[in-house]
């Protein structure tokens, strides 16, 4: 007998993250810093002669120590410029912000957001099926779409392989449309109190059933207080800037945008369907106001749920808001939740399952939103950037030798992978640049520490290095 052909589990690998600087190694800060010192060491030497440099060298100690030094894989130097917007904004008591309801009309469909989201607001579209978020200061019309699919884990390898397949061809073809600043997925687990599976058990479980029932029953029983129901969503930016002349041809201004928005929706329902992927239905203004909502409020949901009349959650724009945010150096607290975010620094360096991140997904007892950014580039300005980093690697190759010092492994694994990228432009594969951002939430700061922790360990399993978004929380937040 001839057996069936069985197809490989997909597998990913990503290319080694550059920590290579701007010019020798430095970065931008470190440039910066070594530049001011020696304009300051030049003026120092013309007026005081090289003893009043000697004087000074407690102070050149500490320049080298800000350039040199390292603390979590970034130079001192690298810091300082975020340290001191966060010790900025302690003295002007930003780091702790307050809704205040006014009497004065505001502009209809604010959020009412702290920080840099203090512009946004949701906006229905002509035809009043779906709302988006309109950001003026990017120039993004942002619509929001909840999806759904079969638990990837349990999928035979081959599907697994078409719907992996799938996703890079739904994204590759947004990207080349030109018209798209962002691709945004969110994964996230929401606070439930286990009402809803009792009450399934209740009416069509069998309790009677010997053995099976008693043990269903315990666990139904044990499980309430920790489910953790998971939603999905997909958010599709429009850049209004690289759309403009379509847009203008929709008959311009947010009703053109909505127009230009359409299409690339309903071009993201078909393509999302080849990924194993079910569209849910695309948002209305209302239910992006209580996704954002209950973000910043998880307690929230219970309360949006009994009342929602259309079958999910949803929420006036204008108490989509926080009441209060307060910011730590290293966790956020809101109305109801505290909260920690990371940044994914690296991701799996060898070849890894597709489906890599489940151990991460479905950890027990684990509050999180994983927020991963698709943000295209245009063809010219990649092969710009590959250039470019090819330029910068062979350039420190000849200056190591010319030095006498060894090569480097580290350069070698770099170049291989900017050269696989340049082969793949030349493809007409889209470029895309990937950005991983991870919040933790816990109903108290302890509970938030313990959680973090079994994160970091779930992180490890995954093959993902985590780095805390310390002094950035409140940025951080927003953004994923």
């Amino acid at each position: 007998m001839s057996g069936k052909h069985q197809s490989p589990a997909p597998t990913v690998k990503f290319p080694h993250r550059s920590r290579r600087g701007v010019l020798l190694g430095l970065t931008a800060p470190q440039l910066t810093v070594t530049g001011l010192t020696g304009l300051l060491l030049l003026v120092v030497v013309l007026t005081r002669g090289v003893a009043g440099a000697l004087q000074l060298i407690p102070l050149w100690a500490v320049i080298a120590l800000l350039v040199f030094v390292r603390h979590r894989g970034r130079a001192l130097a690298d810091w300082a410029p975020i340290v001191a917007r966060y010790a900025l904004r302690r003295m002007r008591g930003q780091l702790v912000w307050l809704a205040r309801p006014s009497r004065r009309p505001t502009r209809e469909g604010l959020l009412h957001l702290p920080g840099t989201a203090a512009s946004l607001r949701v906006v229905t579209a002509p035809d009043g099926h779906y709302g988006a978020v309109h950001n003026p200061h990017t120039g993004t019309l942002t619509a929001v779409v909840r999806v759904s699919s079969r638990a990837y884990a349990l999928l035979d390898p081959g599907t697994q392989q078409a719907n992996v397949g799938g996703w890079g061809r739904a994204l590759a073809t947004l990207a080349r449309t030109g018209q798209i600043a962002r691709i945004q997925v969110i994964e996230r687990t929401v606070p439930d109190s286990g009402d809803a599976l009792r009450r399934y058990w209740e009416e069509h479980g069998r309790p009677d059933t010997p053995m099976a029932g008693a043990i269903y029953n315990e666990l139904i029983q044990s499980a309430g207080p920790a489910a953790a129901p998971h939603e999905a969503y997909v958010a599709v930016s429009l850049d209004t800037k690289a759309a403009r002349r379509l847009i203008n041809q929709a008959g311009g201004g947010l009703t053109g945008a909505f127009g230009v928005l359409a299409q690339l929706t309903s071009t993201f329902d078909q393509a999302a369907r080849t990924a194993g992927l079910t569209p849910t239905g695309w948002l209305t203004a209302r239910e992006i106001a209580a996704v954002v909502r209950t973000a910043y409020d998880p307690r929230a949901l219970a309360t949006l749920d009994r009342w929602s009349t259309a079958g999910r959650p949803e929420a006036d724009p204008a108490a989509a808001g926080p009441v209060v945010v307060v910011e730590k150096a290293d966790h956020i607290a809101t109305d109801s939740a505290v909260h920690a975010t990371y940044w994914v620094e690296n991701w799996p360096r060898t070849e890894a399952s597709a489906g890599f991140l489940h151990q991460l997904l479905f950890t027990g007892g684990v509050r999180r939103t994983l927020s991963l950014s698709y943000e295209p580039k245009g063809l010219d300005a990649a092969l710009r950037d590959v250039r470019r980093r090819k330029s910068s690697v062979l350039a420190d190759a000849a200056e190591r030798a010319r030095r006498g010092q060894v090569d480097s492994e580290a350069d070698s694994i770099e170049y291989q992978d900017i050269k696989a990228r340049e082969r793949q432009l030349i493809a007409g594969h889209a470029d895309v640049a990937l950005t991983g951002l991870l919040t933790v939430s816990a109903d108290s700061e302890d509970e938030l520490r313990t959680a973090c922790a079994v994160v970091e360990t779930a992180a490890v399993g995954a093959q993902l290095d985590l780095r805390p978004l310390t002094w950035q929380q409140a940025e951080a937040f927003t953004q994923g």
